[in-house]
């Protein structure tokens, strides 16, 4: 039974994350050789004021580049 995580920033739509469900999915029923019964998909979505890129928050950086657009 295999369990796959991810983890993406928050604001994905439920349409976005029901088709990587699928998706992925699919591409470990087609790769592992397991029933889609058996895949569990497990989405953990992280705020951007939790998420840094070089040394910045994600918040930081789209806030910073929308002051100079």
């Amino acid at each position: 039974m295999p369990l796959i995580q991810a983890t993406i920033l928050q604001g994905r739509t439920v349409e976005q994350k029901n088709e990587f469900f699928a998706r992925v999915t699919q591409v470990a029923v087609e790769t592992l050789n397991v029933k889609p019964e058996q895949v569990r998909v497990v989405i953990n979505e992280v705020a951007p004021e939790h998420w840094c890129i070089g040394g910045l928050s994600k918040a930081e950086i789209d806030k910073r580049a929308a002051e100079t657009s």
